[in-house]
Formats: C-alpha cells, sequence, structure tokens
C-alpha cells in the first residue's frame, strides 16, 4: 500500500491507481491593471510605446504490440489458478516462493504474520489493540467516527518485511490498517509516525486514500474490477485470485487448459502463443517487461478491465519524472515503483528485461551479489549473457570501486542503486542505474550514493574523493539541471527544455518529461513537440500531445489530428484532451471516439479527485461550465485540500463573474491550509482585479512569497503590487528578488526599469533597460531610443 503525502499532488498514486495529472489552472500572468497604470507612468514621461509588447528527427509512427492470431480470452475466460499449478510442478514451486504469491490472502493463520495474543500499540493518544476472537483476527481501534470499536481484519496484504491488514467498511470499502506488522523485528508500528490523521481526515486508516479498493489491490490480486459507481460513492470490487498468480502475467488461461487436455495428434500445431494472448517465449524484451511494468509503475488507469498483454499504454499512462515523484535529475523520490527510474538506464535503453535480472516465478535474483551484474559487465572472456558483450570489463576489482573487497562498498548496487526507504522499514533499489554525481549534488542538492553511505562527509568531499581516484574531468551536462531550472520557474529554462526534448541521445523518458514542463508554453519547442509527435516512443507521442494543449490552435489541430487515430490509447486520449478547448467544427471526425476514450477513463477513476478534476477541464473547455463546476466540488468532496481543483474553481467563478465565490473559496481553502502558498497567492491575484483592495492583495502576495520563495512570478507581482501602493523600497525589494530567481525573464527587468526610470534614477534604470536586449535579434529602434535617453539622463 503506498503511503499517501499530507501534500497532496494533483494525483493520488500507487501501484493500483492513479488519476491522471491536473489540467493547467490558467492563473495570471501578470496584476493586470497594476501593470497597465505602471505602463501608463512612463509612457507619458518618455512616449516611448513600445513597452506595452514586452513580455515573456523524425521516426516512424509505432505499431501496436503483435497479436498472436487467436480469439482473444476475455475476463470470463479465467480459470482456477490450481489447474496451472497441477501441471506446471516446477514454475509452481518458484511462484509459492515469491511476493506475488502473497501479495493477499485472506485473514488465516496460514496468512497472517502479525502477533494477535492480545498485544497493545499506542500513537498519537490512541492504544490499538490486536486479538483474536472466534477464530477471527480483529483489531480494537478509532473508527471513523473517532470511536473505539472492533473491526475485523479482513485480508493480509504483503509478505516482508512488513504485512499490512484489509478491513471492510460499508460501500464495499476495503481499507488498509496505518498500523502494520514489522516481520523481522517482530513489532507493531506506525506507517505515518508523523502525521496527525485524525477520523475525518483523508489520511486516517478510514479515509478515501487508504481506501485499498482503489490504491491497492489491483496489483495484489489476479483479474481485479474496481466497479466503483460514482453516484452512490461505493465500491462491488471483485477478482478471480486473491493474490498474483499465473495468469495475472499470462493471461486468461482457459484456451490453453482445452487445448492442454485434449490429445495431441501428430502433425497438428499448437495454437499461437499456446491459447494465451501473448507468447511470453517469442515476446521481445520490451513486451515482456511491459507485463512487469503494468503494476511496477507510478501511473493512471485507461481502461477499467485490462488484459495481460495488452500494450502497456492501451492499460495505464505511466508518470513522468515529475516534481515530487523525481529528484531534478532523475532519482527516485517518492515511491515510483521501478519503471520510470528502468526507462531512464542504459541497460533499458540496449534491452535489458526485467527477466535478465530477475526469476520471471519467484520474483528473486537470478545470482547474488554482484554475480548478478557480472552476468553481463564480466571481463569478455568471462561474460555469460550472450548479446551484450559492449557491457564487459573489470569492474569488480578494486582499481575500479576503491573500496576493500567483499565490503558492503564494493558491490556494485551501493554505488549504482543505492536504495531509499519506504513504508518506515522498506529499502528499494533506484533502477536507474546511474553513475554517482556529488557534482549534481552541489548544484541541485540531489543525494548521491557516495553520501548516502558517508552521511558524516559532505558532498564535496565525495567530489574529491572521485577526482582523486577517476582524475578531473568535465563533467557532461545532465538534464537534472534543465529540469532544475524548470521547477524554480526560471524563465530561461524554456528554450533549454526545448533542446533537451529534441535529443534523440536521452531517454525517451527524460525527453517526454521536458516537452510535460514546456505545457504551458504555447509556442516555444513547437518543432520539439512536432517531432516527438511522431516518434516511435509512444510516451513521448502521449507527451508531445499534452504538451501542445496551450499551442496556437492552427498548429496544435495539425500537429495532432494524425494522433488522434494513433495505436494506443494513453496517445489518442492525450491528444483529445488538448485539443477539446478548440471550436467542434474545426474538429475532425476521429475527436469524438480519443475523446471518449479519455472521458471513460477518468470516469472509471472518479474515486479520486484527480479524475474529477481531468472531467471538469474538459467541460470547461468545451463550455459546459456547470458540469465543470460539480466536478470541481466533486473533487473537493472527496477531498477538502486538493488545491488543484480548489484553484481551479475559484479562476472559474472568477471568469464567470462570481468574484465573491471564488475569495469565500479561497479563503476556506486557507482555513484548513494556511501555509498553501498557491492559494495565497490566487487570493492575492483576485483581490489586486479591484483597486479598492490593493493592501489585502499585497499582503496575500507577500505571505505567497514567504512560502513559494522560488517562485519568480509571485515576487514580480508582489513588487507591482508594492509600486502600485507607493512602497518604492519594498517594489524594488521584490522585483530584484523576481530577477534574480529568474534572470532571463524581461518581465521583472520591464518592471525595474519603470520604477528607477520613475524614480529619478536613469542610471539604474539604464542597467535594467540594456537587459532587455535580445542577443541575436535586430535591434529594437524603440528600446535603443530608450537606452540612449537614459544614457543621456545618467550623464
Amino acid at each position: 500500500m503506498s503511503k499517501a503525502k499530507r501534500v497532496r499532488p494533483s494525483s493520488q498514486a500507487s501501484p493500483a491507481a492513479t488519476p491522471s495529472s491536473a489540467p493547467t489552472s490558467g492563473l495570471r500572468r501578470h496584476l493586470p491593471w497594476l501593470l497597465a497604470a505602471l505602463l501608463l507612468l512612463l509612457v507619458a514621461a518618455t512616449g516611448l510605446a513600445w513597452l506595452r509588447g514586452l513580455g515573456e528527427s523524425t521516426a516512424r509512427p509505432a505499431t501496436a504490440s503483435s497479436e498472436p492470431g487467436l480469439a482473444l480470452p476475455g475476463h470470463a475466460d479465467y480459470v482456477d489458478n490450481q489447474q496451472c499449478l497441477g501441471c506446471h510442478a516446477q514454475q509452481a514451486e518458484l511462484w509459492r516462493q515469491s511476493h506475488h504469491a502473497k501479495a493477499m490472502a485472506e485473514a488465516t493463520p496460514a496468512s497472517v504474520r502479525g502477533d494477535f495474543k492480545d498485544r497493545s500499540f499506542s500513537h498519537q493518544g490512541i492504544t490499538s489493540r490486536f486479538f483474536r476472537r472466534d477464530g477471527k483476527y480483529m483489531v480494537r481501534t478509532d473508527g471513523p467516527d473517532g470511536r473505539m470499536a472492533d473491526f475485523e481484519i479482513k485480508y493480509s496484504f504483503g509478505f516482508e518485511p512488513l504485512q499490512q491488514y484489509l478491513i471492510e467498511l460499508p460501500g464495499g470499502r476495503l481499507q488498509a490498517l496505518q498500523i502494520a506488522w514489522d516481520t523481522r523485528q517482530q513489532r507493531w508500528f506506525q506507517l505515518q509516525p508523523q502525521e496527525k490523521t485524525p477520523a475525518g481526515d483523508v489520511l486516517h486508516w478510514t479515509g478515501r486514500y487508504q481506501t485499498a479498493n482503489t490504491m491497492c489491490i489491483g496489483c495484489h490480486t489476479t483479474n481485479y474490477v474496481k466497479n466503483y459507481d460514482a453516484a452512490s460513492d461505493r465500491f462491488a470490487s471483485r477478482w478471480s485470485e486473491s493474490n498474483v498468480s499465473c495468469q495475472a502475467c499470462h493471461g486468461p488461461g482457459r484456451q490453453h487448459i482445452e487445448w492442454a487436455g485434449k490429445p495431441q495428434q501428430a502433425g497438428v500445431a499448437a495454437p499461437p502463443g499456446l491459447g494465451f494472448r501473448m507468447d511470453l517465449r517469442k515476446a521481445g524484451a520490451a513486451q515482456n517487461g511491459e507485463l512487469c511494468m503494468a503494476c511496477h509503475a507510478r501511473r493512471s488507469e485507461l481502461d477499467a478491465q485490462p488484459l495481460p498483454g495488452q500494450p502497456l499504454l492501451d492499460q495505464v499512462q505511466p508518470s513522468l519524472l515529475s516534481a515530487g515523484l523525481y529528484h531534478p535529475d532523475g532519482q527516485q523520490l517518492d515511491e515510483v515503483f521501478v519503471y520510470g527510474s528502468y526507462r531512464q538506464s542504459k541497460m533499458y535503453q540496449r534491452g535489458v528485461s526485467c527477466t535478465h535480472c530477475h526469476s520471471a516465478h519467484s520474483g528473486k535474483p537470478k545470482l547474488a551479489g554482484n554475480a548478478l551484474c557480472l552476468q553481463c559487465h564480466a571481463p569478455a572472456s568471462q561474460a555469460s549473457t550472450p548479446g551484450f558483450a559492449s557491457a564487459a570489463g573489470d569492474y569488480e576489482r578494486p582499481a575500479h570501486h576503491f573500496h576493500k573487497p567483499g565490503s558492503a562498498g564494493a558491490q556494485c548496487v551501493a554505488c549504482h542503486m543505492p536504495a531509499k526507504t519506504y513504508m518506515q522499514i522498506q529499502a528499494r533499489p533506484d533502477h536507474s542505474l546511474r553513475i554517482p554525481r556529488p557534482d549534481l549534488s552541489l548544484k541541485l542538492g540531489t543525494p548521491n550514493a557516495c553520501n548516502q553511505c558517508h552521511q558524516d562527509k559532505p558532498a564535496q568531499w565525495a567530489l574529491e574523493r572521485i577526482e582523486q581516484w577517476y582524475g578531473k574531468k568535465q563533467r557532461p551536462p545532465h538534464y537534472g539541471e534543465v529540469l532544475a531550472a524548470a521547477r524554480s520557474g526560471a524563465a530561461e529554462a524554456g528554450p533549454a527544455l526545448a533542446e533537451l526534448a529534441g535529443q534523440l541521445s536521452q531517454p525517451a523518458i527524460v525527453r517526454a518529461t521536458a516537452l510535460a514542463e514546456l505545457r504551458q508554453a504555447a509556442e516555444l519547442g513547437l518543432d520539439s513537440k512536432a517531432s516527438a509527435a511522431r516518434d516511435a516512443d509512444p510516451e513521448l507521442r502521449a507527451a508531445a500531445a499534452t504538451s501542445l494543449e496551450n499551442a496556437p490552435p492552427a498548429q496544435r489541430l495539425q500537429i495532432l489530428t494524425p494522433l488522434l487515430s494513433d495505436p494506443l490509447r494513453a496517445v489518442r486520449a492525450a491528444a483529445a484532451r488538448s485539443l477539446s478547448s478548440l471550436p467542434a467544427e474545426q474538429l475532425p471526425a476521429t475527436f469524438k471516439p480519443a475523446l471518449a476514450e479519455y472521458m471513460a477513463a477518468q470516469e472509471q477513476a472518479q474515486d479520486m479527485p484527480g479524475a474529477r478534476l481531468n472531467l471538469a477541464a474538459v467541460h470547461e473547455n468545451q463550455g459546459r461550465t456547470e458540469l465543470a463546476e460539480q466536478q470541481y466540488l466533486g473533487a473537493l468532496r472527496l477531498d477538502p485540500d486538493f488545491t488543484p481543483a480548489r484553484l481551479n474553481l475559484s479562476r472559474l467563478y472568477g471568469g464567470s463573474g462570481r468574484p465573491s465565490q471564488a475569495e469565500a473559496l479561497l479563503r476556506a481553502g486557507l482555513q484548513r491550509l494556511p501555509r498553501q502558498g498557491e492559494l495565497h497567492y490566487n487570493l492575492g491575484l483576485l483581490l489586486a482585479e479591484e483597486k479598492k483592495r490593493l493592501p489585502e492583495a499585497a499582503e496575500a502576495l507577500a505571505r505567497a512569497a514567504e512560502l513559494l520563495p522560488e517562485r519568480s512570478r509571485v515576487f514580480y507581482n508582489l513588487g507591482l503590487a508594492r509600486q502600485a501602493q507607493g512602497r518604492r523600497a519594498q517594489a524594488e525589494q521584490a522585483l530584484l528578488s523576481a530577477a534574480r530567481l529568474a534572470p532571463a525573464d524581461p518581465d521583472p527587468a520591464y518592471a525595474l526599469a519603470l520604477l528607477y526610470a520613475q524614480g529619478a534614477e536613469p542610471a539604474k534604470a539604464l542597467v535594467w533597460a540594456q537587459r532587455l536586449r535580445r542577443p541575436g535579434q535586430a535591434p529594437d529602434p524603440q528600446l535603443e531610443a530608450f537606452i540612449a535617453e537614459l544614457t543621456k539622463k545618467a550623464g
């Protein structure tokens, strides 16, 4: 079960389910009337009207995965898993040892590992007691109303190093108790020890983000169907096996069983795939990997009833290297479940799949210690894996790792797959298989493997050791530097993102992430977006479609129309979502079915607020404001602290002539989350639209600047508000902060030029006016005249 976060992102995620990313909230860039007023002051003084205009390889398309040419089995074709185990004894024995076999089970003495012999556990004033009654496993703890009550454990969940327990509550909900059993230290412990989650909170064990039907069960069972009814907010979930059984990977087995049970006749060929949807013996590394990654990924659902063997992007949309999930350099941050990390690795690019390292049936590494890596990375004469000769080398010698042979530091994974602990006690290796970069730690504040072991040493020490061992070298640029700049709001990051998106040498997931960061940039990187829309990698095509949401209509329509007929659902849906704001008469016939797929994916996920947010955005795009409002309100009913829905709804209210409702909505959010900087920022922008409320607006913007110290736009708007108030020194300080945070953004430079020109400080105004020159572009005559005038006044 994924540990939910107190700061709720636009999508809540686990191996089981994640709604799609939030749409753009459409925040204003400037305080509108303030900017106009300041412009008029300088235009009147200088007559320079130009100031009003200042502001901010093709591959073949992929085809669907190959089909085996038989009637595709459906959900009704799943059989009892014992029929599989009875014939395949060797595979069955390996599987029984796996975590897959023990992923979920009815609570019995054979499955429950926790101590229910009248044991107690106390946390934040609540003492819970674990006991047996009438053969059932029970816990006495605080329920949804905050009162102590007895609850029956319905299922065990997971096996080691911890085991959770599911409790059935009304509405068909299976809730994950947040007190878990540590199987190694034989103790009860709290999964969220720092969180205050009283009854009624969505992170309380009875809350929505601990509902296993939504968050977990889909990847702990076989043939899971969630069956959520949005009207009644109830589940009728079902599954074939309460674990990850044979058919969870091989697909429905009825046709295979029927073929295997018939007398074999000489000369009669076996059916394609031996009766399964996909022949795993003949499937390539990418197809085999997709079977694993359908669960071992942070992702959003696209299909309410997926079948094993479907192309991955027909089932789910995997998350990119988004802020909050990954560090800027792509290292795991939140629980991301392997896929996004592994997609970055050289191993993935070279065709290494999950089963090169892990047993397909036990899930365990095929070899212990460094021997696993030495399948490919031994000296050429010793490497045991054909087809990977280029990876050979003498990597186990001290001259490579500089640690004592046999020590923890001499293990390949110590440097190349550093682990991070999740759920308090579970260490999970980072599958991006990277070279340690303490130099990036110094630049970006990201972790590195050296200092994760040597925690008493600074990153500079680690860098010096690497230079001592391997020599001082010019480190190659890393995409993390570009993503870090984009996350900080630096305006200069835009061109760098566009360049990164077009670098064919980069992993596709990195390029796709750069495209996602360009979503707000309407015209920036159009060439990169158009090229990515034709790329062979479907995640790139989907990311390109999403990144074009705000592009000029003509370019958007031209680039995205072909994607409405893409072989993969994720691409079609993303294209339809980005085209949904265009007039219906401009859209091709392929738009409606593609949009229907997108809407269906969101509708089946309405048990989470992110899906309702996405539905609302499409309704709003198409002018159905009442439906949009209903979905935004629905998202806030599910989670009153879901800030993206609150921001979008406040914008909808403000744009439809209901500013008082917009203000009330934002203030209600701040009552719940007084340190939510985005709420303060949006409140400040809303209040600034009324001149008489400028002091309140400035106060809200100042608070936002405290809480969002890396957001240049917040300081920029605060500076404009302070200047309009006549608080010149404070305006100067805020605008200088904005310019420092985004040195390539012309807006702060422009505002500072205004400020100093109005204040009779031509020398200072000249410095900022000169920064408005754009290298590589023809000189602007009006700008040059302004600079000349300031030069003259400055003496």
